[in-house]
């Protein structure tokens, strides 16, 4: 393990959250201006077995995924492959039908697009076939008018921008991923991944304390008028057909024994939530993200600017989103205004922060009942910018 004394503060809060019970097994990694200051990890990646967590663990972290998927089609974007403010249906006819000939790739990438539920159930037999969910989305109107709102589309996001890279180039997202981003940069980061990975990939575990992933409370509405926000959570939560639960679980990992530890699911690569990495993955893809690496400086200043804020039609709270980048809100709470990235249902996290050559990556087994985030995950990136 590696933590420059100047970040002492990050060892003490992350060995803080063992002591206290709050982990059982989690790695956390951070450079700065391209150097590692800190690369932590700790406790077992097996409850069952005693498994310890080693350097190279990985774990599965949902939807730190959509970041992930989203550079993917802005390298597409650079090569002139993909226009984003195209309508999908340029490269993909099909998705025209019911009314959505209109939508475009920044639609999908902002989660404008109207498509955050597979309305029929997913057959357990398809979860490795991501074009033929697509063709199930392709086949659906949208549930509001494309453009005029915002609603976290949790696992549609992918079959639906993943589509669409699949047309323009024949290949998967977790093929592109491997081939232009993972393999390249050197990082432990699969999207989709193979037997030997997911033979030494941490065990998830169930939360045990619900968290609503802020601590938010009444948000003032455009009238004026306060809104109960957990309120509506809590029913929504409650609520097997809110939009909430309907774009969570279709298709549904619980329906498979072990849920995401299940190999289908590590092994399948959903371009939403699919990747499993270890921190310094994680991290090292937003190193490689602020460095021009991957992308063009420019081209990500604009990725990351925001395209929607304010009311989130799925997950209720207020959110903010660039293409496919998380901006700082309330389900992306973070101590900087210049931060982007991505997080994970559960607590994983990965952040960029070009202005102060930050890149982050946390990764854990212990999962919070959050849709977005968790305390530890917020405790140790304040840790970090505290120590700047």
């Amino acid at each position: 393990m590696h933590c420059d004394p100047r970040f002492s503060r990050v060892r003490e809060v992350f060995e803080r959250h063992f002591t206290d019970g709050e982990e059982l097994g989690a790695a956390f990694a951070v450079y700065l201006d391209g150097e590692p200051v800190v690369d932590l990890w700790g406790g077992v990646a097996d409850r069952h077995t005693g498994r310890p967590w080693e350097s190279g663990t990985p774990a599965f972290a949902y939807s730190c995924t959509k970041a992930i998927t989203a550079t993917v089609l802005l390298q597409l974007a650079e090569r002139g492959l993909v226009d984003v403010t195209a309508p999908v249906a340029d490269v993909w006819p099909e998705f025209a039908a019911r009314g959505k000939g209109a939508i475009t790739v920044e639609h999908l990438l902002t989660h404008q697009c109207g498509l955050p539920v597979v309305e029929e159930t997913v057959p357990v037999e398809e979860f490795e076939d991501q074009a033929a969910i697509a063709a199930r989305l392709a086949g659906q109107a949208p549930l509001w008018e494309p453009g005029s709102a915002h609603g976290y589309h949790a696992l549609t996001y992918g079959f639906l921008v993943g589509e669409v890279i699949r047309r323009v180039t024949g290949k998967s997202v977790g093929e592109l991923v491997a081939a232009e981003i993972a393999a390249p940069q050197g990082l432990e980061l699969w999207v989709g991944a193979p037997d030997t990975v997911i033979a030494r990939t941490a065990r998830l575990k169930a939360g045990e304390r619900p968290q609503t992933g802020t601590d938010a409370g009444p948000a003032v509405t455009e009238t004026g008028r306060s809104r109960d926000v957990l309120g509506e959570i809590a029913r929504a939560a409650l609520d097997p057909q809110s939009l909430m639960n309907r774009a969570l679980g279709n298709p549904g990992m619980h329906r498979l024994h072990g849920g995401a530890n299940n190999p289908v699911i590590l092994r399948a690569g959903w371009p939403a939530a699919g990747v499993v990495t270890t921190a310094r993955g994680l991290a090292g893809f937003y190193r490689s993200l602020i460095a021009g690496d991957l992308l063009r400086p420019e081209t990500l200043r604009d990725a990351i600017r925001p395209r929607v804020n304010g009311p989130d039609r799925v997950l209720l709270l207020d959110t903010s989103f660039g293409l496919g980048y998380m901006r700082p809100s309330l389900t992306f709470l973070m101590p900087s205004g210049t931060a982007f990235g991505h997080s994970g249902m559960g607590g994983s996290i990965g952040v960029g922060d070009p202005e102060r050559g930050l890149a982050i990556g946390y990764v854990m087994n212990k999962m919070a009942n959050a849709l977005s985030g968790n305390l530890r995950g917020l405790r140790l990136v304040e840790a970090v910018y505290d120590s700047l």
